[in-house]
């Protein structure tokens, strides 16, 4: 019986997962192929099969991060009912304290600041992709919420504000501690219904 033939994307995708914890406790900056090959239980060489650099080992953790975030996120949103708490959930990246997604927060705040300073375009290309899978998720709900008759038809001119607004959100978290986040989303999302609601009798 002939061995097993290795699927090459396969394989990558179990290294970068067995380096995904390595990633938080070192950092994007410190993590060397030696750690990683370590860590994956296989050789320096080996490693190269499946990644050309450091930065793509990087690169595929994130991906699977960002793709296991979509996952979770698509399945919560299912079981959500109100139009008010979908938006919620939109901002549940930057208002969850927890130590697991304050451990991926960190990490994105990394990113970011790899992405903005060495401008990689594969980089740059999935950051696009995760913006737009956000924006469609963002229009289902509005759109969802106008065909209920909750939402105001204008509520759809303000979608790529929400965006805009998350992503101010983000920032503001990470480079203000005295920032009140929560409260500041609060506001922001009560006002925005002020606006959009349709008011029943």
């Amino acid at each position: 019986m002939s061995p097993r033939k290795v699927n090459k994307e396969e394989k990558r995708r179990a290294v970068a997962l067995s380096c995904s914890k390595l990633l938080h406790e070192v950092g994007m900056k410190n993590l060397t192929v030696a750690q990683v090959a370590k860590t994956a239980g296989i050789g320096k060489g080996t490693v190269y099969e499946y990644f050309e650099n450091k930065e793509d080992i990087i690169f595929e953790i994130i991906n699977i991060h960002i793709e296991e975030h979509h996952e979770v996120f698509l399945k919560a949103v299912k079981d959500i009912k109100t139009i008010r708490e979908k938006i919620f959930l939109f901002f549940d990246f930057v208002l969850n304290d927890s130590k697991e997604n304050m451990e991926h927060f960190k990490g994105y705040k990394e990113y970011l600041s790899v992405l903005l300073a060495e401008e990689n375009e594969n980089m740059f290309n999935f950051n696009g992709k995760c913006n737009l899978f956000f924006h469609n998720q963002l229009q289902l709900i509005i759109e969802d919420g106008i065909k209920n008759n909750e939402l105001k038809p204008e509520a759809r001119n303000f979608i790529d504000g929400l965006m805009v607004f998350e992503k101010g959100l983000v920032l503001m978290k990470m480079s203000d501690k005295e920032f009140d986040t929560k409260s500041s989303c609060e506001k922001f999302i009560n006002n925005f219904f002020e606006l959009i609601e349709v008011k029943t009798k």
